[in-house]
């Protein structure tokens, strides 16, 4: 008998299993507590169910779990992880420490279905889709992760630092949208009070923006924040450096989904727009970008483009970026400057990219 993967069952599937191994109701919620709030590793961990129910346990399941690979450090303290999957395929993570947060960006695709020409990601193509556990997994592993570090104490933890995990942002690997079912589930998941238990104020999920997925997803009733990742303020430009997404749906159609989308009291959409040298940084693009979101609740992170070898592109210089923060300011927007994390080990924004045949399979940390 093929063994049920835990990780993999929905919160009512759950129940279905547990009914099925003859126990009482409860357990299922026992065995949800140990998976997702005490986020064990493995099922003999499991100590206020007998011996006997464990042994029948691992009879029939198992865990599921991604695998840890390469971690590096980066200077500023940002860390990237390396995870494997059950097939063998990579993806990575990154976990963004800040005084009071700590933020974790996941993957939801092995490489990327898009090709926006300025990402490294969609250099891989897209490999496949990941399932909601894997995306999950993502986050208890790096929560345990700190925990352990908490327990230990470490040196090297910064003195009034946040010590766990406050906020997850689906800005890794991939197109969260482009997976919706799967990425939907795991959002339901993540923000479960008897699952992971995220306020979904604290996720945040990015799309290029897919018309459709936005509209189905504003109503879905899940409640996290939406990033859209504008980039451009012509067709022509956006056509250029977003070419598959943009040809489908361009700004107009684009910004006209955003003004529908039904937000919860009090919150904004967030604009991501990678500022590109000489392509999409001027004065006049400033300007522009303010008459396109005009009467759209919204915040705007500018993100100076993050380089890496081989890039088509180059990174604006710091007065140009804050000319254009300057000018979006004075035109009414709220807009920040997005600070560039672990770029010395390719962890900002734009710049994962999954290289199996170069990676060892033992954690290791690398400091810069």
């Amino acid at each position: 008998m093929e063994k049920v993967i835990l990780k993999q069952l929905s919160f009512e599937a759950f129940d279905v299993f547990v009914k099925d191994l003859g126990w009482p109701k409860y357990r299922a919620q026992q065995v949800r507590d140990w998976i997702y709030q005490k986020r064990i590793s493995r099922i003999d961990e499991m100590t206020n169910l007998s011996k006997s129910d464990r042994a029948l346990l691992e009879s029939r399941a198992v865990l599921g779990e991604i695998e840890p690979g390469l971690r590096q450090q980066s200077a500023d303290g940002t860390q990237k992880f390396l995870f494997r999957l059950s097939d063998g395929q990579e993806i990575e993570s990154v976990l963004i420490p800040e005084e009071d947060r700590n933020t974790l960006c996941i993957s939801t695709q092995v490489g990327c279905t898009l090709d926006c020409t300025f990402c490294l990601t969609g250099t891989m193509g897209l490999v496949r889709n990941l399932k909601a556990h894997e995306i999950v997994d993502q986050v208890l592993w790096v929560q345990r992760d700190m925990e352990s570090e908490v327990k230990q104490d470490l040196p090297e933890r910064t003195t009034g630092r946040a010590s766990l995990l406050t906020n997850v942002v689906l800005m890794g690997m991939g197109e969260p949208l482009a997976n919706y079912r799967e990425v939907t589930e795991a959002l339901r998941r993540l923000t479960h009070p008897k699952m992971v238990g995220l306020a979904p104020r604290r996720i945040t999920l990015s799309t290029s923006g897919l018309v459709p997925q936005i509209k189905k997803f504003g109503e879905s009733g899940l409640n996290v924040n939406l990033a859209v990742s504008l980039n451009a303020t012509t067709n022509a430009v956006r056509d250029r450096i977003m070419p598959v997404i943009n040809r489908q749906f361009p700004l107009e159609t684009l910004l006209r989904a955003c003004r529908n989308y039904p937000l919860p009291p009090r919150r904004r959409i967030f604009f991501e727009y990678v500022l590109l040298k000489g392509v999409n940084d001027s004065e006049e693009d400033a300007r522009r970008l303010l008459r396109l979101v005009k009467g759209i609740p919204c915040k705007v992170n500018l993100i100076p483009f993050n380089d890496y070898p081989g890039a088509p592109f180059s990174r604006p210089g710091e007065e140009t970026v804050l000319r254009f923060q300057k000018i979006l300011i004075e035109g009414g927007l709220t807009a920040f400057i997005r600070k560039s994390r672990g770029r010395d080990i390719l962890a900002a924004c734009g710049q994962l990219r999954t290289a199996t045949e170069d990676r060892p399979t033992l954690i290791e940390s690398v400091r810069s």
